[in-house]
C-alpha cells in the first residue's frame, strides 16, 4: 500500500463488538469525544441528522432520544448491524465516505457529526463537498478528530509534516489515519465551503474523575481531541 495513503481497508475489522464495547465506556469517548460533540450539534429536536461513520451507533442513540431523524452509514458491515440493534428507530446503511453519496439528494439534513472518522478518508475536501451538498442552506456540521499537537507529540517529526500513520493500539486494533497541521484541516473545510463557527478543545466531563478514578489524572492537562462546529456557506 503506498504509505502516503490511508486506503479503504476497513478500520477495526474483526473488531466491531470489542470496539463498541470499549467506546461505550472509555474516558476518552464516553468522557471527552462524544459530550463535545454532543454539545456543538445543540438542540436536535425535531431535526434530521446525518451520522457519518456511524460506528456501533452511540452518537444515534442519544440523537434519537433527543428526539431526531437520524440516518447513519459506515463503512463496516458489523457496524452497521450493531448499530441497528442498539437503535432499531433510526436508519443505517454501508458505505463509504471515500465515495460519493449518490443516495441522498441536495439539502436533506439540517445537520451532521463526522465524529473521529475525517482521518480515515484519503482525500476529505471531496468527502467534505458532499457532505455541504446534502445538508441545508445554514446546516450544520460537527467533525472531531485527534488533536493535532497530540499527534505531533506521540510521533515526532515536524508538526508542519502530513504523514499516514499506521499503529497497532493496545486491544490489539491495526489503524491507519491521517496526521497533519490544524493550518490544513482549516483550509480543508474552507475549500468544502464550510465557515468555522466554533473550535473545542474538549475537556474531560466531571463525571469522569469519580467514573474512572484509577485513570491518568493528566487527562484533563493536556489536549486530546479537537472538535469544530462548521456552517455551509451558498
Amino acid at each position: 500500500m503506498d504509505d502516503r495513503l490511508v486506503g479503504r481497508a476497513v478500520q477495526y475489522h474483526g473488531h466491531a463488538e470489542a470496539y463498541a464495547r470499549h467506546a461505550a465506556a472509555s474516558p476518552y469517548n464516553a468522557g471527552i469525544d462524544r459530550p463535545a460533540v454532543l454539545a456543538l450539534l445543540g438542540d436536535v429536536n425535531g431535526l434530521r441528522i446525518l451520522d457519518v461513520g456511524c460506528g456501533p451507533g452511540l452518537y444515534a442513540q442519544v440523537l434519537t432520544t433527543r428526539g431526531a431523524d437520524v440516518t447513519g452509514f459506515d463503512q463496516s458491515h458489523d457496524m452497521i448491524t450493531l448499530a441497528r440493534q442498539r437503535v432499531p428507530t433510526a436508519r443505517f446503511r454501508v458505505h463509504d465516505l471515500a465515495d460519493p453519496l449518490t443516495w441522498i439528494p441536495d439539502q436533506t439534513f439540517d445537520r451532521a457529526l463526522l465524529a473521529l472518522t475525517l482521518h480515515y478518508v484519503d482525500n476529505p475536501v471531496a468527502a467534505l463537498r458532499e457532505l455541504h451538498r446534502v445538508l441545508i442552506p445554514g446546516g450544520l456540521l460537527v467533525v472531531s478528530l485527534h488533536h493535532p499537537v497530540t499527534d505531533w507529540l506521540k510521533h515526532g517529526g515536524s508538526y508542519f509534516a502530513t504523514a499516514v500513520v499506521e499503529e497497532a493500539w493496545s486491544a490489539g486494533w491495526s489503524v491507519r489515519y491521517r496526521r497533519q497541521p490544524l493550518e490544513q484541516t482549516l483550509a480543508e473545510f474552507s475549500a468544502a465551503g464550510f465557515a468555522l463557527d466554533r473550535l473545542v478543545e474538549p475537556r474531560p466531563v466531571a463525571e469522569l474523575a469519580t467514573g474512572h478514578p484509577d485513570h491518568d489524572q493528566g487527562i484533563g492537562n493536556r489536549p486530546t481531541f479537537i472538535a469544530f462546529r462548521l456552517r455551509t456557506q451558498p
